[in-house]
């Protein structure tokens, strides 16, 4: 046995002097890998090679291949078979510890954004040999199961607060390109945490879209809302009211503030939207109304448009009013998806377009319970205290400040 050691290194040795361009440590290594299967494999059987004896248990039969990641490269391995049983080396496991973490690197990679064709450079890059895009995709669906366990998971407590955003996606459906609507559904707990509800992939957002999603999560146990935050998309409007029956609606007000100064000639959009948020710097309900009234009544003679309209949002802009005034920052807007639709709108951006529906899930899931985590460990959205206002805290009456009728005055001239 030390006789054969010796010579096999001599012979390797003259391979690296013969042949310079030779990787030494790759070499050396499927050496020394060839020769531990050997010695095993010749323990198993009993017997050496080609050796008569009766204590043998069965004989040999050939080799297959098998390649084998390291952190030095994919090394093709020489694996010895047996006729009778089967023989797997200990010094493999079924999950090599590379291919472990090529599974994590490649995950990992298509969670940021990166398309399953960049995917085969960067394991290259690792020093591994190429992969293609079937077993980039087998890999990524890995992610498929813990996503469902996160999408479909109870929905224990109450939310007073829920919010509601959709966001395009381009996503390739019957070889065409389509543009759907990922949606997303964020919460707050009674103890005023922030938590990631639900979401989904729908053609458009139709009313019927809306309603089976909404639907989907009352089935998982939401409950106690008190307040639905999103645009003012009609179908939308329309599930709400069936859904979440007693709960108040409030119109986003950054969409709003965009559909009012879209009815204004652009010269004048930054007077008027000074003067719309007089109504919002208001103490209390009584007071916002109020303003609002005067504001509308100055907009009547040069934009009656956004006159009328500023008068029919009325009680859906302000109803964020009715809650704490410790949360109104916050619950006026859709504001806390806006970060999560940016980052998906980053992620999706590089990848281009999502091969298929299942892919936008995948990722959608990936980035959301990456955010719920981060929520997990933060600090609460809202106070204890605060939270424990919004079932003992009636909206507030008080007089109208005076100091917004400059202006008023301003747009008049």
């Amino acid at each position: 046995m030390t006789a054969e050691f010796k010579m096999a290194l001599l012979e390797l040795l003259r391979k690296y002097q013969g042949e310079p361009e030779v990787d030494a440590l790759r070499e050396g290594l499927r050496w020394l890998a060839q020769q531990l299967m050997e010695l095993e494999v010749r323990e198993r059987i009993g017997a050496q090679r080609y050796e008569r004896t009766e204590t043998r248990k069965t004989s040999r039969n050939g080799y297959r291949s098998r390649p084998w990641d390291t952190r030095v490269g994919t090394i093709e391995l020489r694996i010895p078979k047996l006729r009778q049983g089967s023989d797997f080396p200990s010094l493999l496991e079924p999950r090599r510890r590379a291919e472990r973490a090529l599974v994590a690197v490649v995950q990992e990679a298509y969670v940021q954004g990166v398309s399953t064709r960049k995917v085969d450079d960067l394991v290259r890059a690792l020093g591994l040999d190429g992969i293609s895009k079937s077993e980039v995709s087998r890999l990524c669906a890995e992610l498929d199961e813990q996503m469902e366990r996160f999408r479909n998971r109870p929905l224990e407590g109450e939310y007073p607060y829920l919010w509601l955003d959709a966001k395009p996606i381009k996503v390739r459906q019957d070889h065409r390109v389509v543009n759907m609507a990922a949606v997303i559904a964020v919460g707050v707990t009674r103890t005023g945490q922030l938590e990631v509800l639900g979401f989904d992939v729908g053609a458009a957002e139709t009313y019927e879209f809306w309603l089976a999603f909404l639907r989907s999560l009352v089935a998982r146990g939401l409950k106690g809302v008190r307040l639905v935050i999103s645009d003012a998309h009609e179908g939308l409007k329309r599930a709400i009211s069936e859904v979440l029956a007693g709960a108040s609606w409030q119109r986003c007000r950054v969409h709003f503030m965009r559909n009012l100064l879209a009815r204004v000639p652009k010269h004048a959009q930054p007077m008027v939207a000074a003067l719309v948020r007089t109504i919002f710097a208001q103490p209390d309900l009584a007071s916002a109304r109020e303003q609002l009234e005067h504001v509308a009544a100055n907009l009547d003679q040069r934009f009656p448009q956004a006159a009328a309209l500023l008068r029919d949002a009325v009680e859906d802009v302000l109803a964020y009013m009715a809650f704490p005034a410790e949360h109104w920052r916050r619950i006026h807007s859709t504001n806390v998806l806006e970060r999560l639709n940016r980052e998906l709108a980053r992620r999706c951006n590089v990848v281009g377009i999502c091969p298929n529906v299942a892919a936008v899930l995948r990722l959608l899931g990936a980035l959301l319970e990456e955010q719920q985590d981060e929520w997990l460990v933060s600090r609460r959205y809202f106070s204890l205290e605060s939270m424990a206002k919004i079932d003992a805290n009636p909206p507030r009456e008080g007089s109208q400040r005076s100091g917004d009728r400059t202006a008023l005055k301003a747009l008049a001239v």
